[in-house]
């Protein structure tokens, strides 16, 4: 299907729906709250029951700027509910996780998408849209279809053999694509993928779209939208892999990366990322695996830069390794654990990885500190506020929270791996 942009010429807002939204977690949730805001009857479904008890209370179990608020007003309202059952609805958004397997073949795995896939395939009526969010290597989609077809012979489905035959269950892929610490305001701004089993259904799921997002509204078909955001989510990784190997070859030759890159960047046509201690969250982290496995001797600069950013937490380690032991009655302090600044994500987080080997390396010798590290489950670090950190003889700035670089550079040894006194 080639590539359209939707446009609505009536300008008219379309009407309410029921909606269920799989999985409330960093997209389910705020998009859930978004559409309900919209005007939507919105039902939440997820597995956790802390999760949904959270939610009917009106109460957030993830940090992100509005929502709190948001949340209580919906909720209240009457236009959000959260619920362990799968209710019959018109629309199905899910937004659950694909992790990858990290035994060395980076196989994503598809198990949630598959687990919503057949909660929702006894509620299905004729006449239902279902929506898949969660990024996915090409192709889910229509394994999707196919559990779908199964579950329920008494129902039509897309066929990519009949792409214009007439289905009862519209399927649409449509990655999210915002960012922590700004989803509210993303999701009602960034332009979004469409990505139809059939050129209907993007149309229809752009009529939905359009009262969550002012933004373009750009239709294709189902694997092309799946391969986006991989694609996107890949070539910001190649581009921080730059700035870590960088960050590698200037302290090889004992030249400051920092103002290497400051430098470099007033040439016009050059915009070097910051470099850190690697990558995490769910996005960046993951997605390029999705291409590696799919085509691995094509994606040679994808697999190197992934490799280049999992190799930074050990270069990070062996610097202070070094440190701690070259004076035995050192301690060192890290300073952040999530996966990025000002968010309480730590998934695949490299600070997380750090502080977890050097406490398992160094015990006794290490202690933590980060704004949101009581989230953290099953963990050993030794957690402590920040003045009782900034008495260790190392810092480690691996996080640059907006709480750390407000910090003058502390006394002592320091190891700012993630810029925060640059």
């Amino acid at each position: 299907m080639a590539l359209t942009v939707y446009s609505d010429p009536a300008g008219t807002a379309p009407a309410p729906q029921r909606i269920a939204v799989v999985g409330l977690g960093y997209i389910g949730l705020p998009t859930a709250a978004a559409l309900a805001q919209a005007g939507h009857q919105v039902v939440g479904v997820d597995v956790n029951p802390s999760v949904v008890a959270s939610v009917n209370a009106g109460e957030c179990h993830i940090v992100e700027p509005g929502l709190h608020e948001l949340l209580k007003v919906v909720v209240a309202g009457g236009k959000l509910l959260a619920s362990q059952e799968m209710p019959a609805a018109q629309a199905y958004l899910i937004a659950v996780p694909t992790p990858v397997s990290h035994d060395g073949r980076f196989a994503p795995d598809l198990s949630y998408v598959f687990a919503a896939t057949d909660m929702i395939a006894p509620r299905l009526e004729r006449g239902a849209l279902i929506v898949l969010e969660s990024t996915c290597p090409v192709g889910a989609t229509r394994q999707m279809i196919s559990r779908l077809a199964q579950a329920r012979p008494d129902l039509s489905f897309p066929d990519p053999a009949s792409p214009d035959g007439e289905v009862d269950v519209d399927i649409v892929y449509s990655p999210e694509r915002v960012i922590p610490g700004r989803t509210l305001q993303e999701l009602s701004t960034n332009a979004r993928v469409l990505g139809g089993a059939t050129q209907s259904a993007a149309q229809r799921a752009a009529r939905l779209y359009r009262s969550l997002t002012s933004g373009e509204l750009l239709l294709t078909d189902d694997r092309s939208a799946e391969m986006v955001k991989l694609v996107e989510n890949a070539f910001r990784d190649v581009n921080i892999a730059f700035a870590n190997e960088l960050s590698l070859i200037c302290d090889r030759i004992g030249l400051n990366v920092w103002d290497l890159i400051s430098l470099a960047n007033h040439h016009p046509r050059v915009n070097i990322l910051r470099p850190g201690p690697g990558v995490g969250g769910h996005c960046i982290a993951i997605d390029p695996w999705f291409i590696v496995a799919e085509a691995p001797e094509e994606a040679r600069l994808i697999r190197a830069a992934r490799e280049i950013n999992d190799g930074k937490p050990d270069f990070v380690v062996n610097k202070i390794r070094t440190h701690l032991l070259a004076n035995p009655e050192s301690t060192a302090a890290c300073l952040g654990l999530a996966f990025k600044p000002d968010v309480d994500d730590f998934r695949e987080s490299p600070a997380l990885l750090i502080a977890e080997r050097l406490t398992r390396e160094f015990p006794g010798r290490i202690v933590c500190c980060d704004p949101h590290a009581a989230l953290i489950e099953d963990h050993a670090l030794t957690v402590v506020e920040l003045d009782q950190a900034l008495d260790c003889s190392i810092i480690v700035g691996l996080v640059a929270h907006d709480e750390y670089r407000r910090l003058p550079p502390p006394h002592g040894i320091i190891v700012d791996a993630g810029g925060l006194w640059t």
